[in-house]
């Protein structure tokens, strides 16, 4: 279990890096803004480009695919009704709560996480583009249209998440996958050293936030952290293992991927889109500390439940 917990420290080391150098002021809270931006708008796209074009693209057509697919749908829909119904969210708030309960670190946790307790990390490639192709542009798509603050035309609403970011690094991306197209070095190697910047500077940003933001819950409704955590920790996992045993059949290792990928902790990719958009940046941010501290026994637990 050792390569786990290593991943999981190995996160909490950047976050606490960007939280020291907040707390002596070599930074301020812009700064938190100015990296999330840089990785919403440069760094991510770059990685996305060079992680999906690696990815073996039949992975995501895999049976898991649909157990995957009910895990995320569940929780986020859940959300969604209890945000608008209880606490009134706006819609822009209630797609970031409904991803901080559903959307998970599939990428540099994901894989690390997979190629330990899986044996290989093309077992989170269903997970990955199924967000990355599917919930993510749609999501981009709604905070857009919440922004913009007018209901848009169907041809806007078609037209968007494709001239959004990450949606563009994604396409490229599964163009190349899908081709099996290279991109030449002299090309390639500047995308992937721009990649590399997403993760620590997204880890950076979320640790200053961290210290210099609201403290853990801010001015939260009651109970609404407790919820998307919930939803994230328990019944993400659950939703996903009831349909992949109970409505697939599937069983042993191909069982315990699906629970592994769903109990995986909410990706620090929402804080920086709550963040662009300017929508429950307390709750997504808040989200992500406490399913990444709490996934490690959930993980571990479903490791040694379905792994024996």
């Amino acid at each position: 279990m050792l390569d786990v917990l290593s991943g999981f420290a190995t996160i909490a080391a950047v976050i606490g890096v960007g939280a020291i150098v907040a707390h002596f002021k070599v930074v301020d809270l812009e700064a938190s803004v100015l990296l999330n931006r840089v990785a919403f708008f440069v760094a991510s796209p770059a990685l996305l480009v060079t992680t999906i074009a690696a990815t073996d693209v039949s992975q995501v057509l895999s049976a898991n695919l649909l157990a995957t697919a009910a895990g995320v749908a569940v929780p986020a829909i859940m959300y969604a009704v209890v945000g608008r119904r209880v606490w009134r969210r706006r819609p822009g708030e209630v797609v970031i709560g409904s991803l901080a309960s559903s959307y998970v670190n599939a990428g540099n946790l994901g894989i690390p996480v997979a190629a330990y307790a899986l044996g290989s990390a093309s077992f989170v490639a269903p997970t990955l583009l199924l967000q990355l192709l599917v919930l993510q542009p749609a999501a981009l798509a709604l905070l857009d249209s919440d922004r913009s603050g007018r209901r848009p035309r169907v041809g806007e609403v078609l037209r968007r998440p494709f001239t959004n970011p990450l949606t563009i690094g994604t396409l490229v991306g599964l163009l190349l996958a899908v081709t099996g197209w290279r991109l030449p070095t002299p090309v390639l190697a500047p995308i992937e050293l721009i990649g590399a910047m997403a993760v620590p500077g997204m880890l950076l940003a979320y640790g200053i936030a961290l210290r210099l933001g609201p403290g853990l819950g801010g001015d939260l409704p009651a109970g609404e952290l407790a919820l998307t955590t919930g939803l994230k920790l328990v019944v993400q996992p659950l939703v996903a293992w009831a349909v992949a045993a109970g409505l697939l059949g599937l069983q042993g290792h191909a069982l315990l991927a699906v629970v592994v990928c769903s109990a995986l902790p909410t990706a620090q990719n929402i804080f920086v889109h709550a963040t662009r958009y300017d929508r429950a940046t307390t709750l997504a941010r808040d989200t992500i500390l406490l399913t990444t501290t709490g996934s490690v026994p959930v993980i571990l637990l479903a490791t040694y439940l379905l792994g024996r």
